[in-house]
């Protein structure tokens, strides 16, 4: 709902500023948070003032940037649940959707580059959060999913199997991406083959490490 603060944006206003977040998010993948303001209008097609009309800065961004890309999972995580009526395959859908999200490559800006206790980051990430332990929880109801992990466990390998390869040779990388996601999920299913070490990981103890 529109505020004083927040007026509400005309059609168009809202179309570029879709599509600067979408361009961001897309040189921030390839990039790293580096990326070159004047690259993301580009490639967003749109002038440099109207980039900074709509973001003060490099850190107003990519905090819009984060939020996209945790409500677009999000929406992923609540589909999926919806529409699937096998849990494990629900959240095998899921899983592979979120990695297309390219959520690896996207951790550094994370780890630094936005206020994580703002009020939308917090509720964005309590959203995704419920989603996803809702598939999980359907999943272990139905005896479908090992009882020894939790939300962070899954998290980890999606963000270390999206993480962008050391160097610039290896192309076309979303193809082993998948396949190893598909290898991972096998080890998820009930009855488990062997016993975990550790602890089943929480996002909380996954953003206590980032803390430290």
């Amino acid at each position: 709902m529109a505020t004083a603060q927040q007026p509400r944006l005309r059609a168009d206003a809202l179309r570029n500023r879709e599509r600067i977040v979408s361009a961001a998010r897309e040189a921030l993948v390839e990039h790293g948070a580096e990326s070159s303001l004047d690259e993301i209008a580009r490639r967003a097609g749109v002038g440099n003032a109207t980039l900074y009309r709509h973001f003060a800065d490099r850190r107003e961004l990519i905090h819009h940037v984060t939020l996209s890309v945790m409500a677009r999972i999000a929406d992923r995580a609540e589909t999926a649940r919806a529409e699937e009526p096998d849990a494990f395959v629900a959240l095998r859908r899921f899983v592979h959707a979120a990695a297309d999200e390219r959520v690896g490559a996207l951790c550094p800006l994370l780890a630094d580059g936005i206020d994580k206790e703002h009020p939308e980051q917090v509720d964005a990430r309590d959203r995704l959060e419920r989603g996803i332990e809702d598939l999980m929880a359907a999943a272990r109801a139905a005896g479908q999913l090992r009882e020894d992990i939790a939300v962070g466990d899954l998290m980890v390998a999606i963000t270390q199997l999206t993480r962008p390869l050391p160097g610039s040779d290896c192309v076309d990388f979303d193809q082993f991406v998948h396949r190893h996601l598909q290898l991972f999920l096998d080890g998820l299913m009930a009855p488990a083959r062997s016993e975990l070490p550790g602890s089943a990981v929480t996002l909380e103890d996954l953003r206590r490490k980032c803390h430290k």
